[in-house]
């Protein structure tokens, strides 16, 4: 007898680490493989500051048992002030850690829409969020980022794509995969609409201070929405350089708090969980209220290598890049003679050796081609993959 797995779980993929299984066995044959997939700044040459980790380990004895199940009081206190000097009003108790931001997405997105209801997705978009919404038999819809328009999101699609099952918008911002820091006027749109059709908005701003440009300002969704329910994430993963702490948090205005019972459903399944891991969430207060300075010295480096990056992208014949200004991604776009980009990020990977994750596992606008790259490595690095990319390129044409 053959015990198959659930149809359920059939419906779950991720292409940023299901382009690694190729690239292991390219390894295991004993080819050299340039990983430009993964958005870990660990994997390069980006370390975790310091007093986070001497807030670890200073609190060993405190942190080897069960945490309460929302968090440890400290590190709500100070993400909720960290909140409040963003312009998002949220008291302590509001507040529901997580084992980074994924998790506690998994249990919105439940909690949010029931069976047969739909969640509003960006497309491109992150892919937990195209991966938990079927699992949980929740419809996926998207409405599109406008490249023209450096990737901002498209108002009249998000308009069209709204229909009665419609229960929430997902704003992932700065946005992964395309790496661009929404206006304020493109955030006030969605706030309109989401008022105008009493959705709830999920707001994704686990990037919110790495911005590469002096004049770029990012806008926290909980602030400037007053009449709409809104959710907003974010974590140490990122800003932090921490992705190895697997800490995240979520926090509701005060007009969800006043008007749903979506937390309280969200911190069931929190309970049920038992908790984040405890040793951890004693670096959340000193990354919140220490020193940035690490903050300051990762986006220097990232300017460089994105402006490198955009540079030899769009000097490749078939290939253009609109420029990221947050974040460390790029998701340049394929006008060269091949079937779809998931070809062209296979025949690149085996070919050339070079790993990138193919647009269409983010998904994309219908008849579009792209593949997303990070911007984390060292410039030898990107030149050395570039190089390769270049020379894949020529070979398709």
């Amino acid at each position: 007898m053959f015990f198959k797995a659930s149809k359920r779980s059939e419906k779950v993929s991720y292409a940023i680490r299901d382009i690694v299984v190729e690239a292991s066995k390219l390894e295991k044959q004993g080819k050299k493989v340039l990983y430009l997939n993964i958005g870990d700044p660990l994997k390069y040459d980006f370390r975790t500051p310091e007093h986070l980790w001497k807030a670890v380990f200073d609190s060993k004895q405190k942190g080897e048992s069960y945490a309460p199940s929302e968090g440890i009081k400290e590190a709500r206190e100070a993400i909720a002030e960290n909140f409040n000097r963003k312009g998002m009003r949220v008291e302590p108790e509001n507040v529901l850690l997580g084992n980074g931001s994924s998790e506690l997405i998994w249990f919105a997105m439940s909690c949010v829409a029931n069976p047969g209801e739909s969640i509003l997705l960006p497309r491109p978009c992150y892919p937990v969020y195209s991966a938990a919404l079927p699992f949980y038999d929740v419809e996926e819809k998207y409405y599109d980022l406008d490249e023209s328009r450096g990737w901002q999101p498209d108002i009249e699609s998000i308009r069209k794509n709204i229909d009665k099952k419609t229960k929430a918008i997902v704003v992932i911002n700065p946005n992964n995969p395309t790496g661009t820091n929404y206006s304020k006027k493109t955030l006030e749109e969605i706030i309109s609409i989401a008022a105008e059709h009493k959705l709830v908005i999920f707001s994704d701003e686990i990037y919110d201070e790495l911005l590469l440009d002096e004049k770029e300002k990012h806008y926290c969704m909980g602030a400037l929405a007053k009449d709409v329910p809104v959710i907003v994430a974010n974590g140490l993963s990122k800003n932090y350089l921490a992705t190895g702490f697997r800490m995240g948090w979520i926090a509701p205005n005060e007009f969800l708090l006043q008007n749903s019972d979506i937390m309280d459903a969200i911190s069931r399944l929190a309970r049920a969980r038992l908790c984040a891991v405890h040793p951890f969430q004693y670096a959340i207060k000193p990354a919140l209220e220490g020193s940035k300075k690490h903050i300051k010295d990762a986006v220097k480096k990232l300017r460089k290598r994105r402006d490198y990056s955009v540079k030899r992208l769009n000097e490749i014949k078939g290939i253009s890049c609109q420029k990221p200004n947050a974040a460390f991604y790029a998701f340049p776009k394929i006008e060269l003679p091949v079937k779809d980009d998931k070809e062209f990020a296979l025949g690149l990977l085996r070919e050339k050796g070079v790993c990138v994750v193919h647009g269409s596992g983010f998904g994309q606008k219908q008849g579009t081609k792209h593949f997303r790259i990070v911007i984390l490595p060292p410039l030898n690095i990107l030149e050395e993959a570039f190089n390769k990319i270049e020379e894949f390129a020529r070979s398709l044409r």
